[in-house]
């Protein structure tokens, strides 16, 4: 079986995260490793950066940090995007194994 990406690499201190976002969905919620991204479904809809703003504060969230420490790499009118998480943060160990995440 080939070894399953992780949807996190570590840059100095800083990480940066492959996500996944399905905007207008039922609710906020970070919910698992899928394909190496990290699949985030926000409420918000993709328009004038609102889905954006809204995984930028969900990730912050998660993660118990400030919304500043987070920004968007690249992917900002796409699904997939590449964020990153300035300063040393303690990210759930789950994060790094695909089959750990599932159901985060």
């Amino acid at each position: 079986m080939p070894a399953r990406e992780s949807c996190v690499r570590q840059v100095g201190d800083d990480f940066v995260l492959s996500v996944r976002v399905q905007p207008r969905a039922s609710r906020n919620e970070v919910l698992e490793i899928r394909d190496g991204r990290l699949l985030i479904r926000t409420t918000a809809a993709p328009a004038d950066g609102k889905a954006n703003k809204a995984v930028i504060r969900l990730l912050a969230d998660c993660l118990d940090i400030a919304p500043s420490r987070i920004s968007l790499v690249r992917g900002q009118t796409q699904r997939n995007k590449l964020m990153r998480v300035s300063g040393p943060v303690e990210l759930p160990p789950a994060i790094f194994n695909e089959d750990a995440a599932n159901g985060l």
